[in-house]
This record gives structure tokens, C-alpha cells and sequence, in this order.
């Protein structure tokens, strides 16, 4: 298995368990952004102890290095709370769909931000692919309604979309040359530490329950498919990653059908067909490095 191939199963690992990420926002009867900040703690607290255990090297190789992970801590720890309070906003489903717009984001920012890169510039392949996921994100839609709530909850998602896009390209052009759970261990507790100055809810009032779901949500669902995912970042352009992640949507849809009860229709059918096609041929095109 050449780096490359190893990349995408990193990535696909990454997807699945990323789908079950989005029910913690119902389930955890904290705001979007305690959730957050509990979440990455525990996050950073594990990819620290598996350092360490490693004897893996824990600091940066320079100042600039750490002012590179302060930004991208900033931005993922705003990615995560417009993440988990568009879906509290507008329902797993739809708020999911809203944030699976950033594969699309991507493809027109990553030119933007790496415009003395030629081949960094978007394909017609990667357009055409883009556009099928996102005919597939919307019809995954099971009902548009104009609610404030819910139209609330949409914008938030996308918003939360462009910085997770932001944070994929950011972190590729400036901290790839650090393994997944290094440069996790950095963004977690960034975002932690700047988020906890908001926090509603002290720890000492979150409910037994509520930790047991966080501690579930930050080790296995946070700190694991993150770290997978920023390795896979190291061989795959935040394009390919982007596209193949559309699997997401998917697997949220059926984790919230078959756990909250949140019903999906045909349109949701064929849109989950339209991202899983489009994810699989992605995956293809990098395999056979088209």
C-alpha cells in the first residue's frame, strides 16, 4: 500500500466515524459552544497522553509554528461551534447537509489561497464533481422550511462549512509537515482555551450523563478521526479530502433516523446516491492518480 492509498483509508476511517459526530449536538444537553470546549479538552488531553506514551516529540519547530496553530485552533474551534449549533438550530439532517457545503467552498478557496500553486488551480473534474455533490447535499434536504430557527441553522452550517475549509487548506500549505495527533493535540487545545472564556455551563454542573457522552464524543469521535484525517492531509489535496468526506452527510442521515427519529424521503435517497457516487469516483481518480 503506497502513502497515498494508506491517505485515503486514513480518510475513509476518518468519514465514519465523523458521521456519529453530529448526533452528540442532541444529545448532549449543553449549548453548541460548552460542547465544544468540553469536547476539544478531552480531545487534547488524549492526543497529549498518546504522545507521550509514543515519546513522540510534543513541542513546535519554531515561533512561527506555534502562531500557525493558534490561527488554525481559532478556526476549528469556530468551525465547531457553528457545527453543533446549526444542527441544535435546524435538526442533524439538515443542519449536517447545510455544513457539507464546504466541499464546494473548498474547491474555489483553495485556488484563492494558493494562487502561485498552477496545479492547485480546480479541474473541470473537480467542478463537475462538485456541483453533483451539491445537487446531492440539497435533495438530501428532507423539507425546506423558512422558519427563522431553521433558516438560522442553515446559514450557520455553511458558515461553519467555509471554516472548516479555511482550516483543511490553512493547515496543508503550513502544518502538514506534523502527524495527525500532534497537529491535533495543538488546534484542540487552541480552541479549548480561547473558547473556555465563554463557557455557560461550569464543569462541575454538567450532568454524569452529559461527561459520559462528552468523554465518548471527545475520544473516539473527536480525537481519533481528526487525527486520521490531518494525516491523510499530508498526501491529498483539501479538495480530494473535501469531496471524499461527502460520505458524512450519509452516514449522519442514517445515524439520525435509526437514533433521534428524524425521518428521510426519497429526495434524501437519490441525494445520498449523488454524494456517494461522487465521493467514490473521487476516490478512484486519486487511487489511479488521474
Amino acid at each position: 500500500m503506497n502513502t497515498q492509498q494508506q491517505s485515503l483509508l486514513f480518510l475513509h476511517s476518518a468519514v465514519l466515524l465523523f458521521g456519529g459526530t453530529a448526533l452528540f449536538s442532541k444529545l448532549i444537553g449543553l449549548p453548541a459552544l460548552d460542547i465544544t470546549v468540553y469536547r476539544a479538552g478531552v480531545a487534547a488531553l488524549v492526543l497529549f497522553i498518546l504522545l507521550t506514551l509514543q515519546k513522540k516529540q510534543i513541542t513546535l519547530a519554531s515561533a512561527k509554528d506555534y502562531g500557525i496553530a493558534v490561527v488554525l485552533g481559532i478556526v476549528v474551534g469556530i468551525h465547531w461551534v457553528t457545527y453543533f449549533a446549526g444542527m441544535q438550530m435546524a435538526g442533524v439532517t439538515i443542519g449536517i447537509i447545510a455544513f457539507f457545503t464546504y466541499p464546494v467552498i473548498t474547491v474555489f478557496l483553495e485556488p484563492l489561497l494558493n494562487r502561485a500553486k498552477v496545479s492547485r488551480k480546480p479541474h473541470v473534474k473537480d467542478v463537475v464533481i462538485a456541483v453533483i455533490v451539491l445537487i446531492g447535499i440539497f435533495l438530501l434536504i428532507p423539507e425546506i422550511n423558512l422558519g427563522n430557527q431553521v433558516t438560522m441553522g442553515i446559514a450557520t452550517g455553511v458558515f461553519s462549512g467555509f471554516f472548516f475549509a479555511l482550516r483543511n487548506i490553512l493547515h496543508k500549505n503550513y502544518f502538514s509537515h506534523y502527524s495527525g495527533p500532534h497537529t491535533m493535540l495543538y488546534q484542540t487545545l487552541v480552541a479549548c482555551l480561547v473558547l473556555a472564556l465563554f463557557v455557560e455551563v461550569p464543569p462541575m454542573k454538567v450532568s454524569d450523563s452529559d461527561w459520559l457522552l462528552i468523554l465518548l464524543v471527545g475520544i473516539v469521535f473527536t480525537a481519533m478521526p481528526h487525527a486520521l484525517f490531518a494525516s491523510s492531509l499530508r498526501h491529498l489535496s483539501a479538495t480530494t479530502a473535501g469531496l471524499i468526506s461527502c460520505l458524512q452527510p450519509l452516514y449522519g442521515s442514517v445515524l439520525a433516523f435509526l437514533l433521534l427519529n428524524e425521518r428521510v424521503n426519497m429526495l434524501t435517497v437519490i441525494g445520498g446516491l449523488l454524494v456517494i457516487s461522487a465521493a467514490l469516483f473521487e476516490t478512484w481518480s486519486v487511487s489511479k492518480g488521474r
